[in-house]
């Protein structure tokens, strides 16, 4: 989806330094992208804006036909008998104008609306469409320091204010421009004194509406963020709905859902208040400058210098007039709207992904699917402190499986964003089959490399659809295959609807082991050459992970493994074992050869296997305690 680019050009997601929490810069431009946005629906904008200009104009000869009326009918009152059929006629004949008149203004009106109200419901379609499109190229560390909440309201509710403003403040601005810059022209011209009071209250109403703008714009800024964080809560409880019940949390959720609720409600009733105070000052200007028309008008009248349907024709002007001017609040709401609403849109689509293809990149070539770590260093924040992971080199290949143990926060799970390449390397490098990951495309470099995560999400579909999500045309048969492998096969048997069994948002409808095994079959089903098991069976019992374990073994002779866990039983049978602490690789061997090494890998075993009294006399207490 092209969307139209930001003034000046965006950068990298990291290299700005934006995130959907900083405040957005709004200006002039974000409205002038908006409006090429539309511009690019040529035939849309193009009738939308001649309807309202026929419109207009239809508009305008309602009060010149009225004026003629009622001079006619006042000649039809002062005329003879034999004048009176003539009079009589052209009274006739104006009323029909008039009537067309109107008929026609609200045909054209109809029109523009309807153009008005399809260009931004194209707009939105096209933005939303785009936004969803980005979030899925952004890297993992943008969506690390940006809430969910924040994002679903720039793609919902901001969106919905870029098309509203699309569809109120467009095309009513043109109807507008035209009533007042002909309209006014053509009254001043027949009386100047007249045409300047009726057309008085316009600039007092526009600059309430200019007032308006930078207070609405302001309060506007400051709902929204309100309401993100309503929706933060509510997605939170929701999420933890469990964790809730289970610690009788009710009443503590219920009131920070209401503190808020109540700052958006008060945020809203100050909204209004301004917003209401503005139309009783312009419905005050409005009817004073009617009054000085009267007034006048009618002193001209009486004198004779003015016949009474100019009159008419000066106090139905006004009265068209009215509507459309007070909707200047309207339009300057809606643009104000438009602007912070579409900054904040803008400012996600703009953002260059920090993990993404570098130009001329080629397609991962598998020939063996050798995994390599030279000396890397990694960071997940963008200036490079603290380092999670410090000069980490291992190597392993087909038919061979690396074990990763250590102590929470070693920088275990890191390993296996790295190699998917979630994020990027501080320094060093990774390479598979000798090529940089960072030089190859991210699609083929994911085809070929499985992670299953240690958290487990499970789509609201069938257990079959969850499955085949990376391959959703596989046959049916390497579907059961995959969960066979994860040992899941027997259990979607015994199901009613078997493998079109729906699972549920997020998978409650199964157990965590469940989940698991779910998880593990559908990272298998694409076939990856590089396997990461990210302490992927630590909800499944010990039984089922030795049959998963056996099966993969099969699989793994002619795939690169790794198994991280913390649990040594999953990772004893591997071919290397690499203990980190601290983002550092302290021990390496196999499971025999660090267990007579004495080190932290002996100290994590004893307290697993034979308890924590059953330590060696060389393990001492504080590593003992690391291994924990």
């Amino acid at each position: 989806m092209s969307i139209p680019a930001a003034e000046p050009a965006a950068g990298s997601e990291e290299a700005t330094g934006k995130t959907a929490a900083s405040p957005p810069v709004v200006s002039a431009n974000v409205i002038l992208r908006i409006l090429r946005m539309a511009a690019r629906h040529r035939v849309g904008m193009a009738l939308g804006i001649l309807c309202a200009v026929v419109a207009a104009n239809f508009q305008l000869l309602i009060p010149r036909y009225l004026g003629d009326a009622v001079d006619h009918a006042q000649g039809l009152l002062a005329r003879t008998a034999s004048g009176r059929d003539v009079a009589e006629a052209a009274l006739w004949t104006t009323a029909l104008l008039v009537l067309g008149a109107g008929v026609m203004r609200g045909v054209f009106t109809m029109l523009q609306n309807y153009l008005g109200e399809s260009l931004g419901h194209r707009i939105g379609y096209e933005l939303r469409l785009a936004y969803f499109e980005k979030l899925q190229r952004l890297s993992f560390g943008y969506h690390d320091r940006v809430h969910s909440g924040d994002l679903i309201t720039r793609g919902m509710l901001d969106v919905e204010g870029v098309r509203r403003f699309l569809e109120n403040a467009v095309f009513r601005t043109i109807t507008l421009a035209v009533l007042v810059g002909y309209g006014g022209y053509h009254v001043v011209s027949i009386d100047p004194v007249l045409g300047t009071l009726a057309l008085s209250f316009v600039p007092f109403v526009a600059w309430r509406a200019a007032v308006s703008r930078l207070w609405l714009r302001r309060t506007w800024r400051t709902l929204q963020e309100r309401l993100s964080e309503l929706t933060r809560i509510m997605e939170e409880n929701l999420g933890g709905i469990k964790v809730v019940r289970a610690f009788v949390a009710q009443a503590f959720e219920l009131a920070k859902f209401d503190r808020a609720s109540s700052a958006a409600l008060a945020m809203s009733l100050r909204r209004i208040d301004l917003r209401y105070r503005n139309g009783a000052a312009m419905s005050l200007a409005y009817y004073t400058a009617m009054g000085l028309v009267l007034w006048v008008g009618g002193s001209k009248v009486i004198e004779g210098a003015l016949s009474v349907g100019t009159l008419a024709e000066f106090l139905t002007f006004m009265a068209i007039l009215q509507q459309p001017v007070r909707q200047i609040g309207m339009i300057v709401n809606s643009a104000a709207r438009g602007s912070i609403s579409g900054a904040r849109v803008f400012e996600v689509l703009d953002l260059e992904p920090a993990i993404r293809d570098q130009p001329g990149a080629q397609a991962l070539a598998i020939t063996q699917g050798v995994l390599r770590f030279e000396h890397v260093d990694f960071s997940y924040r963008s200036d490079g402190v603290p380092l999670v992971l410090r000069d980490v080199t291992f190597e392993v290949g087909p038919g061979r499986t690396l074990g990763i143990v250590g102590p929470p926060g070693s920088g275990k799970s890191t390993l296996a964003h790295l190699v998917a390449r979630f994020y990027d390397v501080r320094a060093g490098r990774i390479t598979i089959d000798g090529q940089d990951i960072r030089h190859v495309t991210l699609d083929s470099l994911r085809a070929c490399v499985g992670v299953m995560q240690q958290d487990t999400f499970l789509f609201s579909a069938s257990i079959q659809n969850n499955i085949a999500y990376g391959d959703p045309e596989v046959a049916e048969e390497r579907i059961a295959e995959a969960a066979e492998s994860a040992q899941l096969h027997r259990f979607v048997e015994r199901l009613p609807a078997r493998y079109e069994t729906l699972v549920g948002e997020r998978g409650l409808t199964l157990s965590g082991g469940q989940r698991q095994r779910l998880s593990i079959a559908r990272s298998l089903l694409p076939g990856p050459k590089v396997i990461v098991f990210d302490d992927s069976t630590a909800s499944v019992d010990a039984g089922t992970e030795r049959q998963i374990r056996a099966a993969l073994r099969e699989l793994g002779k002619a795939r690169t493994t790794l198994i991280i866990s913390h649990r040594l039983g999953s990772l004893m049978h591997a071919d290397e074992i690499v203990f980190l602490d601290g983002g550092r690789i302290v021990e390496r061997g196999t499971h025999a050869e660090l267990l007579a090494l004495g080190g932290r890998y002996r100290g994590l075993y004893d307290l697993q296997v034979r308890g924590a009294d059953a330590s060696p006399p060389g393990a001492s207490l504080s590593e003992s305690s690391r291994a924990q």
